[in-house]
């Protein structure tokens, strides 16, 4: 199935020029969505995966069926103040300004092979974030996994030296 059919562009939202791919229409259409997390989970079978990261908050949606597919554990990363226990945090730059992601202290232990998983790689600053928390504590990042991966963005660049796949890929933004 070529999802990328399946995924409505929005021009100009939420600012001018800007084209916003929306996954919610791959989210209504049960074959769509059971391909989708197929495919994302298919992109890492093979590897020893113990724990999937999703990113707040599509990732959630197609984090946590890629970790039941791989027979792997569930860690949420969260916006700052969401967290009821123990966190740590990354803060990682903007356009205009800064962000912050957080995970429990507790969540990953070290050594445990850990795989992100996202709806989308823009710029990668956010998924960037993501592996400094896991890298510090302790987790070994086996890749990142992303259902859209707008290449004019060049997020990869800021993922160098990771395993980072994508199903489908866009030019532009």
């Amino acid at each position: 199935m070529d999802l990328s059919t399946k995924i409505r562009a929005i021009y100009d939202y939420p600012i001018d020029g800007i084209i916003f791919r929306d996954i919610t229409t791959i989210l209504q259409d049960k074959e769509a969505f059971s391909e989708s997390i197929d495919q994302l989970a298919e992109l890492f079978k093979e590897e020893k995966i113990d724990l999937v990261v999703g990113i707040e908050a599509r990732g959630f949606i197609v984090g946590a069926p890629v970790a039941y597919k791989l027979g792997a554990g569930f860690v949420p990363v969260r916006k700052p103040g969401k967290l009821p226990y123990d966190k740590i945090k990354a803060t990682y730059e903007l356009e205009y300004g800064t962000d912050t992601v957080e995970m429990h202290a507790d969540a990953i232990k070290k050594g445990q092979r850990v795989l992100i998983v996202d709806d989308l790689l823009a710029t990668g600053g956010t998924a960037s974030a993501v592996t400094e928390l896991i890298e510090e504590l302790g987790g070994e990042i086996v890749g990142l996994s992303f259902l859209i991966e707008l290449l004019g963005l060049k997020g990869k660049d800021k993922l160098k030296g990771y395993n980072v796949k994508s199903i489908i890929k866009y030019e532009g933004n």
